[in-house]
């Protein structure tokens, strides 16, 4: 399925921050058709941002450089997971919900039968779901249906064999018979939820996965084991780590987590990163959530994206984003 018929099908349906740097891809610049942000008069209170783990770093960039245009405007940010977020928009303890899949039916009837209407989600980024292993490690390529067998008990994926060991892989020497090491995340993640839908075919993991309490330990776990491999935002790739290429099934070709395979739709694990709002009928969004929002969808704020290892919107995607800002 491509990039318009798998995202619009779905899009549109807090851990302690860890020394690492982040490999950002250097190539990538915002379109310059993205208009910069105009600033607006009377902007005060307060932005609440609870939700993803993954678009923690984010969030925090975003909200230091809103405060740097509204210094009246207090932000704080708290990432545990996507799972998070629902409640706590629901119970208006935060006015941004943080996402790195979309909401499910259920998550979305929970806010709307508090606020009497749903939430408006909008696309922030872009992320290619990276599956990473050291970077001494020599595999050169995977499948979805190998990634299932190697991380799910359950194997819907239908390859053949549970994987439990590098030579299985095709890695031979001082690397085939060593047990394979698993990282992943923590059932709250939006990772973790997107990563079981789409490379374990909504199948179980299995019960040696180590689980982490955000994108960052995983990735630094699997950089300080030879033998690991786990999966992540593309945002938190590391200098210890490297991105295997994957095709999404045996035969077909292998691609690269990059800006222009995720907007294809070539690479099969390309997602957006989502913020979830709140816009009353008739009434609108507050005016300081609107404006951060704005900011976000601004050239300064997809400049932020791009700092942060993440993937820039198009100026077509902005605008298409930009509408539902308005009010319903």
């Amino acid at each position: 399925m491509n990039w318009n018929g798998r995202f619009w099908a779905t899009a549109l349906a807090g851990s302690a921050a860890l020394a690492l740097t982040v490999v950002a891809d250097s190539t990538l610049s915002v379109d310059p058709a993205i208009p910069a942000y105009s600033k607006v008069e009377g902007i005060k209170g307060n932005i609440n941002i609870i939700g993803s783990d993954s678009c923690v770093n984010l969030d925090t960039l975003w909200g230091e450089g809103f405060k740097k245009v509204y210094p009246e405007v207090n932000v704080s940010v708290e990432g545990k997971g996507s799972a998070t977020a629902p409640p706590a928009l629901a119970g208006r303890t935060a006015n941004v919900g943080p996402m790195s899949r979309p909401m499910k039916p259920e998550e979305l009837d929970s806010v709307s039968s508090k606020w009497g209407y749903q939430p408006t989600g909008v696309n922030m980024a872009i992320d290619a779901l990276a599956i990473v292993v050291h970077k001494d490690n020599p595999l050169q390529n995977l499948t979805l249906e190998l990634i299932d067998a190697i991380f799910s008990k359950t194997r819907k994926g239908g390859y053949h064999e549970d994987i439990t060991t590098w030579g299985q892989l095709g890695l031979k020497g001082d690397w085939e018979n060593k047990p394979i090491s698993l990282y992943g995340r923590n059932s709250a993640s939006g990772t973790y939820g997107y990563f079981k839908e789409h490379a374990l075919y909504k199948g179980d993991f299995k019960s040696n996965v180590k689980e982490q309490p955000g994108t960052a330990a995983v990735v630094q776990g699997v950089a300080e084991d030879l033998y690991g491999i786990g999966y992540g935002g593309i945002g938190y790739l590391t200098p210890g780590v490297r991105a295997v290429p994957l095709a999404k099934s045996f035969g077909g070709t292998v691609f690269k987590p990059t800006y222009e395979n995720s907007l294809s739709g070539k690479y099969p694990l390309a997602r957006f990163l989502i913020l979830y709002v709140e816009n009353a009928p008739g009434k609108g969004m507050d005016p300081v959530v609107r404006e951060f929002v704005r900011f976000v969808l601004s050239k300064e704020g997809q400049e932020i994206v791009v700092k942060d290892g993440y993937m820039p919107l198009t100026p077509a995607l902005v605008k298409k984003e930009l509408l539902k800002l308005e009010t319903k």
